[in-house]
């Protein structure tokens, strides 16, 4: 029988992948003043067992107020570089799993609490607020804390905190950067219409929204060893009016794979409380179809993909050369060991496991490839 699609092997530039199983960055909320702890140790420990082909550690941000919350992991000096390389270097003692770094800067959508404390915006004066920043002083919900517009020099800082983040994450060992440029964080604030009430170089056009967007990913595709792929996470819609669409995705896919993008990561929504998603299994495949469609480089497809089936059809019918997971690995973090044997492939695991598997399933571990790696 033929090898299923989703477990043939797939290049991302210079960078070889098992398999088109990609662990999406999922933020855990769980960092001290930007520094990841044990909980980072665990969580990414055990996907890194999973068989996946990639895992990307979840958003980081580049600057302090880039956060999200005040427990969000950062890169932004030497305390959280050393803080992130324990739990990376743990990791590679024991998987060969290839890994992504997620760098961001919340922009508006800074400042805030922990989901589970209601995720609500904190103004500057709360104890642990701090003054937010955006392309326009726009605020993201009516009563919400307003941002700061950023001027030449914010734009400055901002654009070398994300390339010394970058190098930071080579120094770390980092296989792959993946930009994120999607869910309202400030490089999508730029790109949308809807945030970005810009009146300079970096707002109007769209070839003036995405300067800065593109300004960032050229020096972090400096920064970064040339020999290690840079990615980047884009928003297919805002679901808005006003906001940006598919169209707008689809020209700056264009831009990046013109400068170098390895590869895109095809997600939606985020940008403003207004926006009317229209959900369910497959609901951004769409978009991953349509960027597809307007460049040659690598693209993933995200949002409840959690089917083994329907992940084998994605990739399959060639809607998007990997998919995304998220919350249905965070649910069962051996998702890729189960595809592998509901499709009648195979994943490398370690030896440690290999009582575990399954009389029915005894080809399912390569076990061979994890040793020799």
């Amino acid at each position: 029988m033929d090898r299923p699609k989703l477990f043939e092997p797939i290049q991302i530039g210079s960078l070889k992948l098992d398999n088109r199983i990609v662990i999406s960055p999922m933020c855990q909320y769980s960092a001290d003043e930007g520094k990841m702890t044990d909980w980072h140790l665990l969580h990414l420990g055990h996907l890194a067992l999973s068989g996946a082909g990639l895992l990307t550690i979840e958003g980081t941000a580049v600057l302090p107020e880039g956060r999200i919350t005040p427990s969000d992991v950062g890169l932004w000096d030497t305390q959280t570089e050393a803080a992130m390389g324990r739990v990376i270097d743990a990791i590679r003692r024991w998987s060969p799993i290839p890994l992504a770094l997620q760098l961001s800067h919340a922009g508006r959508k800074a400042s805030a609490e922990v989901p589970w404390q209601g995720g609500r915006q904190m103004p500057a004066h709360a104890p642990q607020g701090w003054q937010t920043l955006a392309p326009s002083a726009v605020a993201l919900s009516v009563g919400g804390p307003t941002p700061m517009a950023l001027d030449r020099a914010g734009l400055d800082r901002v654009r070398d905190a994300f390339a010394q983040a970058a190098r930071r994450a080579a120094r770390l060992g980092i296989d792959v950067i993946q930009l994120h440029a999607a869910h309202g964080y400030l490089l999508h604030q730029f790109l949308s219409p809807y945030s970005n009430k810009r009146d300079d170089a970096y707002g109007g056009s769209l070839e003036n929204r995405m300067r800065f967007p593109l300004e960032v990913f050229d020096a972090v595709r400096e920064a970064f060893p040339a020999e290690r792929p840079v990615s980047v996470r884009i928003s297919g819609s805002d679901w808005i009016d006003g906001g940006a669409g598919i169209d707008d995705a689809a020209a700056f896919a264009r831009a990046l794979a013109s400068r170098g993008c390895a590869a895109l990561n095809v997600s939606s929504g985020g940008l403003d409380p207004a926006q009317r998603i229209v959900d369910g299994p497959n609901y951004q495949v769409p978009f991953a179809r349509a960027i597809k469609q307007a460049v040659s480089i690598p693209v993933v497809a995200v949002g409840l993909i959690s089917e083994f089936d329907q992940a084998e059809a994605i990739v399959g019918t060639g809607d998007a050369d990997l998919v995304g997971l998220a919350r249905a690995v965070l649910y069962n973090p051996r998702w890729p060991w189960h595809a592998a044997a509901h499709l009648g492939a195979h994943v490398r695991g370690p030896d440690q496991y290999l009582r575990s598997q399954p009389r029915q399933h005894r080809t399912l571990f390569d076990f061979d490839e994890w040793a020799e790696t």
